[in-house]
């Protein structure tokens, strides 16, 4: 899938954040110790984290479908619940508490813990170096509440050297602004529209940059865009964006990215030695 385009052709990127510049595996299976821990040591989800990132990743996109304009820590905080059902791992009560009551107070605790979850040690460096060629547009499957705690807190080391005014990113689009969650048609369909409208930058100027198979490559090919995939985990498996195989075997894959680089890092270093060599 490889492209002879060259990288330093594109006008803007868009991305994909949490996944791709947040590591939000690392974040959710932190943030499921609680429920983990209740399970007896034999199961299978105790010691696998792929696994139960994917487990709780099934619930949060049937929640993303049945409430498409819910924000994302409410579509967290159900699936969390969700998933301790499922497994039958309930708090234990505590001075006669009801044990859902507890659950609902660790469903809500999980869903505000969004903007804690860690950037990935390569983002901050990478998306700075970015930053002095392109345009860069995250489209996001959170809130905007959520995304600001996350730029301020775990990417803020992206904001150094900026003048007094200047934005990182030069627009945001949420879930919440959208309506719907990736990878329904509409979020590209909104990326592509507004980009359009606001930078004057057609599709062919765009390369979305993201790590999830299912949210964004699979819609990414289906609108004819220009992708760059970050496979992130070992061999690009993780418990976010679907079995690897699944989306490249066949005489016609799933996904089409032009690119593909094990890190954000790995993608802004190609693309300084492209533009050195064009120099």
């Amino acid at each position: 899938m490889a492209s002879k385009r060259p990288l330093t052709s594109f006008r803007l990127l868009s991305f994909d954040i949490y996944g791709t510049l947040i590591d939000w595996e690392r974040g959710i299976i932190e943030g499921l110790k609680p429920l983990v821990a209740r399970l007896p040591d034999s199961h299978a989800l105790k010691s696998d984290p792929i696994a139960l990132g994917s487990a709780l990743n099934r619930l949060e996109r049937h929640y993303q479908v049945e409430n498409p304009k819910q924000t994302y820590d409410l579509i967290l905080k159900a699936s969390y619940e969700a998933l301790a059902k499922e497994l039958q791992a309930f708090p234990s009560p505590a001075d006669g508490e009801d044990p859902l009551s507890l659950l609902d107070k660790e469903g809500t605790a999980f869903g505000a813990k969004i903007g804690d979850w860690p950037a990935f040690p390569d983002t901050v460096e990478a998306m700075r170096k970015l930053k002095k060629r392109y345009k860069l547009v995250p489209v996001t499957n959170v809130d905007r509440s959520s995304f600001q705690r996350t730029l301020h807190g775990p990417l803020g080391g992206v904001h150094e050297g900026l003048k007094d005014g200047e934005t990182f990113f030069d627009a945001v689009y949420t879930a919440q602004d959208i309506g719907s969650y990736k990878p329904d048609p509409r979020n590209f369909d909104y990326l592509l529209s507004h980009i359009k409208s606001e930078f004057g930058v057609e599709k062919e100027e765009i390369l979305h940059v993201a790590q999830s198979l299912f949210h964004d490559h699979e819609p990414a090919k289906k609108f004819g865009m220009h992708s760059a995939w970050i496979a992130r985990g070992e061999g690009g498996e993780t418990g976010m964006g679907g079995k690897v195989a699944e989306y490249l075997e066949g005489e016609n894959p799933k996904v089409a990215f032009g690119w593909r680089f094990s890190s954000l890092g790995e993608l802004a270093e190609a693309i300084e030695k492209e533009a050195e060599k064009g120099a």
